[in-house]
């Protein structure tokens, strides 16, 4: 009875958006009346029973997986019952069906934590944000019910299960989509909040403030998500790279952009009262970018180890979803963007005239990525084939992202509202110096690395020194938790270009067909393969390599490439062998053997590769310190307002 309760949760989930959304319709058109007050009223509970309601529905599936219910057909197509216990709960969200019942369960929880815990915007626009983000759970819920029922049975009960794809059976992928659809659904929060604004008139700092921490929170998820779904494809895929522009990888990258740029756009409104009309399209353009992402992972649209591939008639339905969400919104705006009033003015060369650059070289950034990845997909249904890889991304975005690295390092040395050219120029002093250095030692010291190599590491070093102008002449123990956290962010995003330019530059890669005892030489590693033999683990056997590596004459080090086989479902994988030292990744794939004995083997020396990863994990500190340094201030100001009452 666990799936048939599952699924009645899900049915009541998806009446109370309905009530919900109408009652905060009703509300608004007749709240001068006793009737309109008393249905705004209700609006704060049927959202909050509406989040529990989604929250035990998932729960149960994840039951249903846990106790390994091959009556269930989601959980014998997507499940086995000799899988790691780890696998068994993340296989309910390791599909089609269970990933967007996770979507709409983060979604409602989301609207019942507005309706529980703000208290900041106006009865009317916090009415109108809930009745928004009720209308995006209802069509959710009715693609769940009416295409995609997650607790559908299977008569009679299969033996055994499928198991659940085997490159998605990592720890890194068992967290990874989960920040990924808590980065979404706040974007979709942020959406509501931007609606219920339009639909009240009403914008203005409170309104910013209100967002804010949805948005930073989303970014942050954002961020963990990337991050480590990038880390997974490097070393689960045994491919050596860390991006390839793949299209669901691009899924994930355009609402991160977006969202940053709504990040800086809603920080000047809650500050400085400007950048209004940026702050809603913005708003629009995040969720956009993420319902577009959701589109192109769920609908079988694509072909990757990223995405499910599901029959046509649900892409149709999300399709028509992103239609009806997007182009109601774009129209929203359209039609009251007019009636916005404008906020505060401000001189271009201004911290607020550099946010706008900044917003403005994310967008044709954004754009960029958008062309990329859709135009292939385009050109295929009007029935030519093409691709649109790297080279493409590389040099068209890549000079852009440069400039905005530049500008980012400029953007913290601006006053508000105004500034002095020549106050500017003597606060760039330092930074423009590490850049000139940076960039020389590199020409010195790797003179045919290419200029984007060699200007990206001049840049990630004038943003180190710049990402800390903030912190000069302060007492650092009096610093804004907040502040800290843009100085780390902005560090991180020096740190990581550093390590992407490194990898760029500095790698080192071979191919051997390695005879047993041979030593092969990779950067300044001599590799050795002692052997091959069996190995085997919980669910899988493979054949391993004993591979010893030694750098001058240091100590030998030991790597254990596999090639692994999962009989359920029966798959082949590569497993890498990397040894991390301080200064890069010694990275070995083992291949298959040829007639006269040999393996295949591949080697990469990739120097200073991890500061990718740690930067990008020091972003996502950055913004968790902004999120509860402005978290801890708005509850201090309450405390404060409440104590002068």
């Amino acid at each position: 009875m666990i799936a048939e309760a599952g699924l009645a949760a899900l049915w009541f989930a998806a009446a109370l958006a309905l009530l919900q959304l109408l009652a905060a319709g009703l509300g608004l058109r007749m709240q001068a009346r006793t009737s309109g007050g008393e249905l705004i009223a209700a609006v704060r509970p049927v959202a909050i029973v509406q989040g529990l309601l989604a929250a035990l529905s998932f729960a149960l599936l994840i039951t249903l997986f846990v106790q390994s219910d091959m009556s269930v057909l989601l959980v014998a197509q997507n499940s086995h019952s000799a899988k790691p216990m780890l696998y068994k709960i993340a296989g309910a969200w390791g599909n089609h069906e269970g990933s967007m019942l996770l979507w709409v369960t983060v979604l409602a929880l989301s609207g019942g934590a507005i309706a529980l815990l703000e208290r900041q915007l106006d009865r009317a626009t916090l009415t109108a944000t809930l009745g928004a983000q009720a209308a995006i759970a209802l069509g959710f819920y009715a693609f769940l019910l009416i295409a995609s029922n997650p607790f559908a049975r299977l008569d009679p009960a299969a033996v055994d299960g499928l198991g659940l794809n085997p490159l998605l059976q990592d720890p890194g992928l068992a967290f990874h989509p989960p920040t990924l659809y808590f980065g979404y659904v706040g974007l979709s929060v942020a959406f509501s909040f931007a609606v219920g604004a339009m639909v009240t008139g009403v914008v203005g700092p409170a309104f910013a403030r209100a967002m804010r921490p949805w948005v930073l929170a989303a970014w942050v998820f954002l961020t963990i998500g990337i991050t480590a779904g990038s880390y997974w494809a490097y070393y689960e895929l045994g491919w050596g790279g860390w991006w390839f522009w793949d299209p669901v990888e691009n899924a994930s990258l355009m609402p991160w952009l977006a969202a940053t740029a709504l990040l800086h756009s809603v920080n000047v409104l809650a500050a400085r009262d400007g950048l209004r009309a940026w702050t809603l399209m913005l708003a629009v353009v995040a969720f956009s970018m993420s319902m577009l992402g959701t589109f192109l992972v769920r609908s079988g649209i694509l072909t990757s180890v990223h995405a499910f591939a599901v029959d046509p008639t649900r892409g149709s339905f999300i399709l028509v979803l992103l239609a009806l969400y997007i182009g109601g919104a774009l129209l929203l705006f359209a039609l009251r963007a007019g009636t916005v009033r404008a906020g505060q003015g401000f001189d271009p060369l201004s911290r607020e005239g550099g946010l706008v650059l900044n917003n403005l070289l994310l967008t044709v950034i954004l754009g960029i990525v958008l062309i990329g990845t859709l135009y292939p997909i385009l050109a295929q249904a009007m029935g030519e084939q093409l691709s649109v890889g790297p080279p493409f991304f590389n040099k068209t975005a890549g000079p852009i992202a440069l400039v905005l690295v530049a500008a980012m390092a400029v953007g913290p040395l601006l006053k508000w509202r105004r500034d002095d050219a020549n106050a500017l120029l003597s606060k760039l002093t330092v930074p423009v110096a590490a850049t000139m250095l940076g960039m020389a030692a590199t020409f010195v010291l790797a003179p045919d690395t290419g200029w984007m190599e060699i200007a990206a590491l001049g840049l990630a070093a004038g943003l180190t020194v710049a990402s800390f102008a903030p912190l000069w002449k302060r007492n650092l123990l009096r610093t804004p938790l907040f502040t800290w956290g843009m100085v780390v962010a902005h560090f991180g995003i020096a740190v990581s270009l550093a390590g992407m330019a490194a990898d760029s530059a500095f790698t080192k890669e071979r191919l051997v067909a390695a005879v047993y005892g041979q030593p092969y030489q990779v950067g300044p590693w001599r590799v050795v393969l002692d052997g091959v033999g069996p190995a085997i683990g919980d669910n899988w056997s493979a054949v391993e390599g004993r591979v010893t590596a030694r750098r001058d004459d240091g100590p030998a080090v030991l790597l254990r490439p596999q090639r692994r086989f999962y009989s359920s479902p029966p798959t082949d994988t590569a497993e890498a062998a990397i040894k991390t030292r301080w200064n890069g990744q010694l990275y070995a794939v083992l291949g298959e053997q040829d007639a006269q004995g040999r393996w295949q083997l591949r080697l990469w020396w990739k120097p200073f590769v991890t500061l990718i990863w740690f930067g990008g994990g020091l972003i996502a500190l950055g913004g968790a310190l902004s999120l509860f340094g402005r978290l801890f201030r708005e509850r201090r100001n309450a405390r404060r307002r409440e104590e002068a009452e």
